[in-house]
């Protein structure tokens, strides 16, 4: 019954997390099912409550669940439902203002259980900082923004002109509008209005 419902639900080389298997059994025995189907090598355990159906590969025992696929699952979105969103260098670095490759993971979340705090998930540094504001699927773009614009100066590898193109075509590219900026600006450091009338982010906001 597990196996099917686990093949119907998740892909290869998806996380799965106990927590979210719906089956009208007990935890315990959701638990003992587990344990039986991770001894038959159907699937495998990548940590307490997360296993995975592996991926079919040559290599001998396949290809193993990558520690920043876990990490996304765990705290940014999984289920249609987002938690959290990547911060720090970290996003910096997807945005292409920084060189610098990240030597962890720095993710915002709901999930996250102290106010900073670091992971480690098979030997994958996450730096989790709790999210200051409750993130969804509507606002996460809106509350990541305001955090890399807080720290922007520790970030920025580029000269002011490349930089503050970089950003306004990435307010334009994910439609950033003024009204949500509003909502959430009050959270966050008065100099982020600073950083916003410099870079002239109001012309481009829509």
């Amino acid at each position: 019954m597990l196996y099917e419902y686990l093949c119907s639900n998740y892909k290869p080389n998806e996380p799965i997390f106990v927590a979210d298997v719906s089956l009208p059994v007990s935890n315990v025995n959701l638990r003992q099912m587990f344990k039986i189907l991770c001894d038959s090598g159907k699937i495998r355990r990548f940590d307490t409550g997360v296993y995975y159906i592996p991926k079919e590969s040559r290599l001998k025992g396949g290809v193993p669940l990558g520690a920043d696929t876990v990490a996304r699952y765990k705290y940014i979105s999984r289920n249609g439902r987002v938690d959290g969103y990547y911060s720090g260098y970290t996003f910096a670095n997807q945005l292409g203002v920084t060189t610098q490759v990240p030597y962890m993971v720095e993710i915002v979340s709901n999930n996250a259980s102290a106010r900073v705090r670091e992971v480690n998930l098979h030997g994958r540094r996450v730096l989790l900082r709790k999210a200051r504001v409750l993130v969804t699927k509507e606002n996460y773009r809106i509350l990541q923004f305001l955090d890399f614009l807080k720290d922007i100066d520790q970030y920025a590898d580029e000269n002011d002109k490349i930089l503050s193109d970089r950003i306004r075509k990435y307010v334009v590219d994910v439609q950033i509008k003024k009204t949500e900026i509003d909502c959430y600006i009050k959270q966050y450091p008065d100099r982020i209005y600073r950083y916003i009338y410099e870079m002239r982010l109001y012309d481009v906001f829509a």
